[in-house]
Protein backbone atom coordinates (compact mmCIF):
# COMPACT_ATOMS: atom_id res chain seq x y z
CA UNK A 1 0.00 0.00 0.00
CA UNK A 2 1.35 3.66 -0.64
CA UNK A 3 2.22 5.26 2.36
CA UNK A 4 1.33 9.17 2.47
CA UNK A 5 0.62 11.50 5.39
CA UNK A 6 -0.39 14.64 3.67
CA UNK A 7 -3.46 14.73 1.25
CA UNK A 8 -0.96 16.46 -1.40
CA UNK A 9 1.50 13.82 -1.14
CA UNK A 10 -1.38 11.40 -1.79
CA UNK A 11 -2.50 13.10 -4.90
CA UNK A 12 0.49 13.90 -6.18
CA UNK A 13 1.58 9.87 -5.94
CA UNK A 14 -1.55 8.88 -7.58
CA UNK A 15 -2.19 11.26 -10.23
CA UNK A 16 0.82 12.74 -11.30
CA UNK A 17 3.52 11.03 -13.24
CA UNK A 18 7.05 10.05 -11.69
CA UNK A 19 9.95 12.58 -12.47
CA UNK A 20 11.91 14.50 -11.02
CA UNK A 21 11.26 15.64 -7.13
CA UNK A 22 8.27 13.97 -7.82
CA UNK A 23 7.32 10.32 -5.67
CA UNK A 24 7.27 7.34 -7.12
CA UNK A 25 4.70 4.85 -6.54
CA UNK A 26 5.36 1.69 -5.01
CA UNK A 27 5.08 -1.24 -6.84
CA UNK A 28 3.13 -2.96 -4.68
CA UNK A 29 -0.13 -0.33 -5.44
CA UNK A 30 -2.50 -1.40 -6.92
CA UNK A 31 -5.21 0.91 -7.98
CA UNK A 32 -7.80 2.27 -5.72
CA UNK A 33 -9.41 0.15 -3.10
CA UNK A 34 -12.21 -1.20 -4.68
CA UNK A 35 -14.79 -1.41 -1.15
CA UNK A 36 -13.96 2.73 -0.44
CA UNK A 37 -14.82 3.66 -4.37
CA UNK A 38 -18.35 1.82 -4.05
CA UNK A 39 -18.66 3.23 -0.39
CA UNK A 40 -18.68 6.49 -2.27
CA UNK A 41 -19.95 6.15 -5.00
CA UNK A 42 -22.76 5.21 -3.09
CA UNK A 43 -22.76 7.33 -0.11
CA UNK A 44 -21.17 9.81 -2.46
CA UNK A 45 -24.47 10.13 -4.39
CA UNK A 46 -26.29 13.50 -4.01
CA UNK A 47 -28.47 13.49 -0.68
CA UNK A 48 -27.69 10.12 0.40
CA UNK A 49 -25.01 10.23 2.87
CA UNK A 50 -27.07 13.82 3.97
CA UNK A 51 -30.12 11.98 4.49
CA UNK A 52 -28.25 8.98 6.72
CA UNK A 53 -26.29 11.69 8.76
CA UNK A 54 -29.68 13.58 9.29
CA UNK A 55 -31.43 10.22 10.75
CA UNK A 56 -28.23 9.20 12.53
CA UNK A 57 -30.06 11.92 15.02
CA UNK A 58 -33.35 9.77 15.33
CA UNK A 59 -36.21 8.84 13.21
CA UNK A 60 -38.36 11.36 11.01
CA UNK A 61 -41.27 11.30 8.82
CA UNK A 62 -41.32 12.63 5.41
CA UNK A 63 -41.86 16.10 5.45
CA UNK A 64 -39.54 16.55 8.65
CA UNK A 65 -36.84 14.82 6.90
CA UNK A 66 -37.77 17.31 3.70
CA UNK A 67 -37.46 20.06 5.19
CA UNK A 68 -34.26 19.13 7.61
CA UNK A 69 -32.35 17.76 4.45
CA UNK A 70 -33.65 21.28 2.62
CA UNK A 71 -33.41 21.50 -0.93
CA UNK A 72 -34.32 18.36 -2.08
CA UNK A 73 -37.36 17.57 -3.77
CA UNK A 74 -39.95 15.28 -2.74
CA UNK A 75 -39.77 13.16 -5.70
CA UNK A 76 -35.72 12.92 -4.73
CA UNK A 77 -35.87 12.08 -1.39
CA UNK A 78 -38.45 9.43 -1.83
CA UNK A 79 -35.75 8.11 -4.78
CA UNK A 80 -32.99 8.01 -2.58
CA UNK A 81 -35.26 6.79 0.30
CA UNK A 82 -36.10 3.92 -1.58
CA UNK A 83 -32.07 3.49 -2.49
CA UNK A 84 -31.01 3.82 1.06
CA UNK A 85 -33.76 0.97 1.97
CA UNK A 86 -32.75 -1.33 -1.07
CA UNK A 87 -29.44 -1.20 0.43
CA UNK A 88 -30.70 -2.41 3.98
CA UNK A 89 -29.62 1.25 5.42
CA UNK A 90 -32.98 2.43 6.32
CA UNK A 91 -36.55 1.21 7.37
CA UNK A 92 -39.08 2.59 6.49
CA UNK A 93 -42.56 2.26 9.29
CA UNK A 94 -46.14 2.99 8.70
CA UNK A 95 -48.39 3.94 11.59
CA UNK A 96 -52.23 3.29 10.02
CA UNK A 97 -53.38 5.96 12.42
CA UNK A 98 -55.85 7.54 12.11
CA UNK A 99 -54.30 9.85 11.01
CA UNK A 100 -51.68 7.41 8.41
CA UNK A 101 -47.95 8.70 9.89
CA UNK A 102 -44.96 7.11 7.99
CA UNK A 103 -41.34 7.53 9.78
CA UNK A 104 -38.08 6.53 8.20
CA UNK A 105 -35.09 5.18 10.56
CA UNK A 106 -31.50 3.93 10.23
CA UNK A 107 -31.23 -0.18 10.06
CA UNK A 108 -28.11 -1.36 12.34
CA UNK A 109 -26.32 -1.37 8.80
CA UNK A 110 -27.32 2.37 8.29
CA UNK A 111 -26.02 2.84 12.34
CA UNK A 112 -23.10 1.13 11.82
CA UNK A 113 -21.69 4.91 9.71
CA UNK A 114 -21.72 6.68 12.35
CA UNK A 115 -18.10 6.47 13.29
CA UNK A 116 -16.86 7.31 9.40
CA UNK A 117 -20.10 9.92 9.65
CA UNK A 118 -18.60 11.43 12.16
CA UNK A 119 -15.20 11.59 11.40
CA UNK A 120 -15.79 13.44 8.04
CA UNK A 121 -18.31 15.75 9.42
CA UNK A 122 -15.62 16.87 12.03
CA UNK A 123 -12.94 16.57 8.96
CA UNK A 124 -15.26 19.20 6.82
CA UNK A 125 -15.73 21.10 9.83
CA UNK A 126 -11.78 22.04 10.33
CA UNK A 127 -11.37 21.85 6.77
CA UNK A 128 -14.10 23.13 4.63
CA UNK A 129 -15.74 26.29 4.53
CA UNK A 130 -19.42 25.96 6.47
CA UNK A 131 -22.66 26.08 4.25
CA UNK A 132 -25.82 26.49 5.87
CA UNK A 133 -27.72 23.42 7.40
CA UNK A 134 -31.39 23.15 8.08
CA UNK A 135 -32.03 22.51 11.93
CA UNK A 136 -33.71 19.04 12.73
CA UNK A 137 -37.35 20.11 13.45
CA UNK A 138 -36.71 18.76 16.93
CA UNK A 139 -34.69 21.02 17.57
CA UNK A 140 -36.17 24.23 16.01
CA UNK A 141 -38.90 23.48 18.72
CA UNK A 142 -35.98 23.66 21.87
CA UNK A 143 -35.09 27.06 20.23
Amino acid sequence: MLKVSTYAEAMSATRTPPGPGRPVPSPDHQGCDGALSRAFGFLGKRWNGVIIGTLLHGPLGFADLRRTVGGISDSVLSERLSELAAAGLVTRTVDPGPPVSVEYHLTPAGQALTPALEALATWASTNLPAEGCRPRPADRRRS
